[in-house]
């Protein structure tokens, strides 16, 4: 089978390429969105990637994830179903030899349901086209995030409206797809009688 590259855009595994195979369901993210992408978060972080917990949720060749590695990020869980794609991040893992890249084989809506999975600052979510998930997801998203978490979000349809609990952050076009960096915006929730307030990100 015919396969094509991207790479890792910056940070430790720069230009580290990522084989991707023709003929499967992988629509990898592109290398110039995913440096749109870390800029912003570069921006958001100030830089400083070294305490981030990242969770790539429908992870496919793993582009989002290790580079989120590449940048420092402090812990990387990887979730994918496809034996495919499993192989091929196993493959990459083993090449770069990072403990912090972790991989999980299993459905996303599974593990986002999991009351023993820790919370992240960073969710990236770039699950299949034109199969509903988004609208799956928005409900569990929360059970995933950290206080002020972000999100970033592939869509095949601009996205004009978003729950009241995200705040968008900040928005692009790459030809037809739409992508997004959303926080888990400032809000007041009471659990257990106490007052939870989650603080925003200032752009």
């Amino acid at each position: 089978m015919k396969k094509h590259r991207i790479r890792i855009v910056g940070g430790e595994y720069r230009r580290t390429p990522i084989p991707v195979a023709d003929g499967t369901h992988l629509r990898p993210t592109p290398d110039r969105v995913r440096e749109t992408l870390f800029n912003w978060l570069t921006h958001f972080w100030a830089g400083d990637f070294s305490d981030k917990r990242v969770l790539d949720l429908f992870a496919g060749t793993g582009a989002l994830g290790f580079e989120a590695a590449s940048r420092g990020a402090a812990h990387v869980q990887l979730v994918e179903q496809a034996p495919a794609a499993l192989a091929g991040l196993h493959a990459l893992q083993r090449k770069l030899q990072t403990s912090r890249v972790h991989i999980q084989a299993g459905d996303a809506l599974v593990y986002l349901r999991k009351p023993t999975n820790p919370k992240y600052d960073l969710l990236m979510l770039d699950p299949p086209f034109g199969q509903g998930w988004i609208e799956q997801l928005w409900p569990l998203v929360p059970l995933a995030l950290a206080p002020g978490g972000l999100i970033y979000l592939e869509a095949e349809l601009t996205i004009r409206e978003f729950p009241i609990e995200f705040k968008l952050l900040r928005q692009g076009r790459a030809g037809q797809v739409h992508f997004y960096l959303l926080q888990f915006a400032a809000m007041q929730k009471t659990v257990n009688n106490l007052e939870i307030v989650y603080t925003p990100i200032h752009p």
